[in-house]
């Protein structure tokens, strides 16, 4: 039986019914609910050092008209870690490998984001698509290029975070089936094999969380542009 290694990124499904809306709600249920009582617990404590340092540093740049965007830019930024850190688990589906999910979250975010600047500055807001100083001839060309990297940036932020969550799973896949298969035939090497993919596992944590900071930190740089 030939394996095809991109079957890990099919949605699973269980009678007929997709079991993706279920990895989509289980971050939801497995971070700690606030308590009643005067000091929290180190798991809470954590919980709300992480979320508080994030925020500052994600909205210090930021105009204050652009901080009301702090509570939907903080859910999804957790939203997007766990699911990125609970699909490196045997036995999972990560869901932010799927591009129309990923499309799903950065058109509407982007698209508020254009909406805000036409609506509350417009000048400023369509400058952006001119630089100043620009000589005559060159005025549609650079209009033109502007408006399509415009559209392009929710594209950008879809591709980026599917292609490298994809890649990485493919290179775990690859080499633990490399491991496996060199096993039995050469230890030696299957040994080093598996402290290869111990090490490209580990760097897949680190991807994880860093694609995850950098999808919500591109969509507070479209955000600051237009408030």
């Amino acid at each position: 039986m030939v394996l095809n290694f991109f079957d890990q990124f099919l949605s699973p499904t269980l009678l007929g019914v997709p079991l993706i809306l279920l990895a989509l709600t289980l971050p939801w249920t497995i971070f700690p609910q606030p308590s009643s009582r005067w000091l929290n617990n180190r798991l809470l404590t954590l919980q709300n050092w992480f979320t508080n340092r994030f925020t500052q540093q994600i909205f210090l740049p930021l105009n204050q008209p652009g901080h009301k965007w702090a509570l939907i830019l903080t859910s999804l930024m957790l939203f997007l870690i766990t699911l990125n850190m609970l699909g490196l688990l045997p036995y999972t589906f990560t869901p932010t490998t799927q591009l129309s999910l990923n499309m799903a979250l950065a058109v509407p975010l982007w698209l508020a984001t254009v909406i805000i600047g036409m609506r509350n500055q417009p000048t400023h807001a369509l400058g952006h698509l001119l630089p100043e100083g620009t000589p005559t001839l060159l005025i549609p060309i650079l209009i033109i290029i502007e408006t399509i990297s415009l559209f392009i940036r929710p594209l950008a932020l879809g591709v980026r975070l599917t292609a490298n969550l994809t890649a990485g799973h493919l290179l775990i896949q690859l080499i633990a089936t490399a491991a496996f298969v060199l096993l039995p035939l050469m230890p030696t090497v299957a040994l080093l094999t598996a402290t290869l993919l111990i090490l490209l596992t580990l760097l897949e944590v680190a991807v994880a969380m860093i694609q995850a900071y950098v999808f919500v930190l591109l969509l507070s740089l479209y955000l600051q542009e237009n408030v």
